[in-house]
């Protein structure tokens, strides 16, 4: 009975990860994308983002060094939208970073999903 409960803390902890990195690239891809944006309104959007975030944060609590990581990241991809989506003259730049940053969470993503697919097999 407590390999099935540890085994469904992995599961969840594995899609809230899932969840949050799948919102910081939605975040990515609504400053590259016009139909991204308006295909789910912004307030919506940063609401689910907000709600996932917290709850990961509660998750890693017990490990502050991961914890420090995912909300680095998290500010980190927050900062340079937030910097996309104001005017300015250098948009080129934070194309390329946006572009960047939105390569590693695709990998991320991908290792995540497969992770999970292999938490849900057992």
């Amino acid at each position: 009975m407590a390999a099935q409960s540890a085994a469904s803390n992995h599961i969840d902890i594995t899609e809230t990860f899932v969840r949050l990195y799948v919102f910081l690239a939605q975040s990515l891809d609504r400053c590259l994308d016009k139909a991204q944006r308006e295909s789910f309104p912004e307030k919506e959007h940063k609401a689910f983002l907000a709600d996932t975030r917290n709850q990961l944060m509660e998750v890693l609590r017990v490990n502050p060094v991961v914890k420090g990581k995912v909300e680095e990241e998290s500010h980190r991809v927050l900062a340079l939208v937030s910097s996309y989506l104001k005017p300015s003259s250098d948009k080129p730049a934070s194309l390329e970073q946006i572009k960047a940053e939105r390569t590693i969470l695709q990998i991320k993503l991908m290792a995540l999903s497969d992770l999970l697919a292999v938490f849900r097999a057992l």
